[in-house]
């Protein structure tokens, strides 16, 4: 089965910025971080066409360089006011015989369309990765499908030595380890319930302020039936990411052991009133995304190692693709 691919390059509403510019034009490599993932995305197989929603103009611009390389379609659509918006009205736009304008779901193959949705400040994601990440959520059968990667995949990006460039990112901590979300998303938005959970999620996404965590606990103990059970579960999450930042990996360990894969995919399945599942992929390009001007200088100075390295992974773990998305 193949679907179609949504790159989120906006930047209103909660983006944040690097340097002053919007992330997903910063370039590596003489290319714009974006034009890195719709280039990946082309030698995915599962992928049928590729939605780029930003800075129209902008975008046209980065995206010019890939020329006649592309054998995928590429719909370039102005952004909207926040990441919710963008995400539905580029749902509009995908389903079958929609106007240049979209049109609202309407037959139950619209509400069950699956569509990836990923973010378009990736560099090192690889199209092994995209696609295993693909035919796992497939196979899941649910509304909602996120991808994370063990702590192991992203060790590759740390800094060699102290002082060195690197990366070294924020974990989720569960008691089958910690993980990193991978910035993968396969949705069937017609089906998703509650999705103005997902602009919330987004606008208080940063782990590291603590105020962030409050104010979306507070809104789902207010807001859902059975929502004081799952902000406990949410609040234990951060918690023992909390705990494992201050170094006290022990007491961490400790706390996440309450909290399993199971009961994290049974909590967001009620806040979203949608069937959710976390899907772990072995590549941990997916999970590097630009979000500081550290982690960009870090890119820039072990970008060649750094991509060989996805790539020869991406080699090992899933071979040569060839076009199965029809199995």
């Amino acid at each position: 089965m193949q679907v179609p691919a949504v790159v989120m390059a906006g930047d209103r509403g909660a983006a944040r910025a690097v340097r002053g510019e919007s992330k997903v034009f910063l370039e590596l490599d003489g290319r714009a971080l974006v034009t890195h993932v719709v280039a990946a995305l082309q030698d995915v197989p599962e992928v049928s066409a590729i939605w780029v929603i930003g800075d129209a103009q902008r975008l046209e611009q980065a995206l010019a360089p890939l020329g006649e390389s592309l054998r995928k379609p590429v719909h370039v659509v102005e952004q909207f006011r926040n990441l919710y918006e963008n995400c539905w009205e580029t749902y509009r736009r995908v389903l079958a015989g929609a106007p240049p304008e979209g049109r609202d779901p309407e037959s139950e193959a619209d509400h069950q369309l699956p569509v990836l949705y990923l973010s378009g400040d990736l560099p090192f994601a690889t199209p092994g990765e995209v696609s295993d990440f693909v035919r796992k959520a497939l196979s899941r059968q649910c509304v909602y499908a996120i991808g994370f990667v063990e702590e192991h995949s992203v060790a590759p990006f740390y800094p060699v030595a102290p002082g060195e460039p690197g990366i070294h990112p924020v974990y989720f901590n569960i008691s089958e380890g910690r993980v990193r979300q991978s910035n993968l998303h396969l949705v069937r938005v017609g089906s998703l319930v509650n999705r103005h959970y997902i602009q919330e999620m987004y606008e208080h996404r940063y782990q590291k302020q603590l105020g962030n965590m409050i104010a979306m606990g507070w809104r789902i103990v207010r807001s859902e039936s059975g929502g004081l059970g799952i902000a406990f579960y949410y609040g234990l999450l951060h918690v023992a990411s909390i705990l494992d930042r201050l170094g006290l990996r022990r007491v961490a360990d400790r706390i996440r052991g309450w909290v399993p894969t199971s009961k994290v995919e049974d909590c967001v399945s009620r806040l979203l009133r949608s069937s959710f599942r976390l899907v772990i992929t072995s590549c941990g390009g997916c999970a590097i995304d630009i979000d500081k001007e550290d982690e960009y200088d870090a890119a820039l100075a072990r970008y060649d190692e750094w991509r060989s390295a996805q790539a020869e992974r991406a080699r090992e773990l899933y071979g040569a693709l060839t076009e199965r998305a029809a199995s």
